[in-house]
């Protein structure tokens, strides 16, 4: 095993409390299966999910929302 992959190994998990943004003028909850799938993903590998939400494509709402959460202590990714 190389030294990049030894630490990696040596490294304890950490959990973290995530947010997820997915902007689409298409989907909905219903159908926004990429966003499902990287929330079963993420809570499968014991991480926390903080919120998660829909938006169409814009910038202006996209911003606000990013903002809210850079300003929340909960979110970390």
């Amino acid at each position: 095993m190389d030294e990049a992959m030894k630490a990696k190994a040596d490294t304890p998990f950490v959990p973290l409390n995530i947010a997820v943004l997915t902007v689409s003028d298409t989907r909905t909850r219903e159908t926004d299966t990429s966003g499902q799938m990287f929330v079963d993903r993420l809570t499968d590998a014991g991480h926390g999910l903080i919120e998660r939400v829909l938006l169409k494509d814009d910038l202006y709402k996209i911003r606000a929302q990013v903002a809210t959460w850079i300003a929340d202590d909960q979110v970390q990714v």
